[in-house]
């Protein structure tokens, strides 16, 4: 594998990790909005009450999950990439 092509599949695997973190923090406050919400309203969450989590538990929980599959997909990628190719690969003029 040519270091241009890793130094692409490193920098779409760190925006992709990137973009599920924004994502799960979106998420996890729309969770704290939607729980005070139906808390001011007196309404409890259906589902949550048949299987223990809502679904933005579920959606929370998801991309924790992707999160942390990108964070060790970056940590096997990095560990196969020399100090210079990684300093390369963050600093392509070099």
């Amino acid at each position: 594998m040519s270091l241009s092509e890793r130094q692409r599949i490193l920098a779409e695997t760190i925006a992709a990790r990137d973009k599920a973190e924004s994502l799960l923090a979106a998420l996890t406050e729309a969770r704290q909005v939607s729980d005070k919400r139906l808390s001011e309203l007196k309404l409890g969450d259906q589902l949550k009450k048949v299987t223990g989590k809502s679904s933005m538990d579920n959606a929370v929980a998801a991309a924790q999950r992707t999160v942390e599959m990108l964070n060790r997909a970056l940590d096997d990628f990095k560990r196969d990439l020399s100090q210079e190719d990684l300093a390369m690969a963050y600093d392509p003029k070099q």
